[in-house]
């Protein structure tokens, strides 16, 4: 059995439609470790790039919005740690709920789908200000099908930040231990007074964890953690920190020598059903001045300027909410009144407007008897 074949599920193609999960009395349990490690296999997602500038039958959206009835017992960070989903996307699109105490009983919708980010399609991608990273597999011989995972991610913190680079996998170690750097070393002793030149293998204090994936960038690595909840927020020193249940899969799915990429791309425009969708990031290091004109640049470069409502656009850029969110020119009736400069002080609504219904596809559900199962 090839390695794509024992890890990968790999789902037909979708259109948008949200999945509700329906409420199950058992769910309102509380979450542990093995909830999270019952998550079978990594999702390899098919897609298709634009075969010409401005390809409306291309596909470069993946995934499927879903519906969740937070139970008691829930927090924010537990549902989106079950769904792939780092606590920068449920933030994004629900930021003034608590994401210790939500409201019990109320349905939200989860950001389980994603335009994929300009690259070469090839290896890992991280998109720095998504916080997620990409990977596109190796075709296997005779498969003319792409396909790509995607996992959330941990990142650089603002003074130490993910660079914007290109690199191979050149190793890969399990139960490292961490050699800490001399630059690290010293704000360590001058913050907390603690000395050591190395944590073992195994320790609590780890921040490795049981898995690292050595890069040709000497001093950043990707790799697990010993703090799940540092998946979506800007943390580490610059390495790339995964849920300890995703590093486990994907540690033995990625080839040492594939190529990868860091990139920063806070908009990202992509086409599924004939329909254009942006997805808008913050500017976590601030380095984008003007997103409008970012995406203008990716709207032009793509063939896709003609197509996109500027209004939709506008809103989606201000919202920032990290979902594909449509702006198709047609989408919606033409405006007969002059534009509202008050359309600046936008707010997304607290549930996001639904997606169309979808053509005839068999489309991946989810129910929450099936994650009721495994927290019993």
């Amino acid at each position: 059995m090839s390695i794509q074949a024992k890890f990968f599920r790999v789902l037909g193609m979708l259109s948008l439609v949200t999945a509700s999960l329906t409420v199950g009395a058992s769910s309102a349990t509380a979450w542990d470790e093995d909830t999270f490690y019952s998550k079978t296999i990594i999702v390899a997602r098919p897609f298709s790039l634009p075969e010409k500038p401005g390809d409306l039958n291309a596909q470069t959206i993946i995934g499927s919005p879903r519906q969740y009835t937070l139970q008691k017992k829930d927090t924010l960070l537990d549902v989106a740690r079950y769904l792939d989903l780092g606590y920068n996307e449920v933030i994004g699109v629900y930021p003034t709920m608590d994401p210790w105490l939500p409201p019990f009983g109320e349905t939200i919708q989860l950001p389980t789908f994603w335009i994929l980010p300009q690259s070469g399609y090839e290896g890992i991608v991280v998109n720095i200000p998504e916080m997620r990273l990409y990977y596109f597999p190796p075709r296997a011989k005779g498969m003319t099908q792409r396909t790509v995972v995607t996992l959330p991610v941990g990142l650089g913190r603002e003074d130490w930040p993910t660079p914007i680079a290109k690199f191979k996998i050149n190793g890969k170690t399990p139960n490292p231990v961490w050699v800490i750097p001399d630059s690290i070393k010293k704000e360590r002793i001058a913050e907390k007074g603690w000395t050591e030149d190395f944590i073992p293998a195994g320790s609590p204090d780890n921040p490795m964890g049981k898995y690292r994936i050595d890069l040709t960038l000497p001093l950043y690595k990707i790799h697990d953690t010993n703090n799940p909840w540092a998946v979506g927020r800007l943390v580490t020193h610059g390495c790339i920190r995964m849920y300890p249940e995703d590093i486990q899969q994907f540690f033995d799915v990625v080839r040492v020598g594939s190529p990868g990429e860091f990139v920063y791309q806070p908009v990202k425009l992509g086409v599924l059903d004939g329909k254009v969708y942006a997805e808008v990031h913050e500017d976590i290091y601030k380095l984008v001045p003007d997103l409008w004109q970012e995406a203008q640049k990716i709207a032009y470069e793509n063939d896709l300027s003609d197509l996109i409502d500027p209004r939709l656009l506008l809103k989606a850029l201000m919202a920032k909410t990290g979902m594909p969110t449509e702006v198709t020119k047609s989408s919606r009736p033409a405006p007969t009144e002059e534009f509202d400069s008050s359309e600046e002080e936008w707010q997304p609504p607290q549930q996001p407007q639904q997606p169309q219904e979808p053509h005839d596809v068999e489309v991946e559900t989810f129910t929450n008897e099936d994650l009721a199962a495994t927290r019993e």
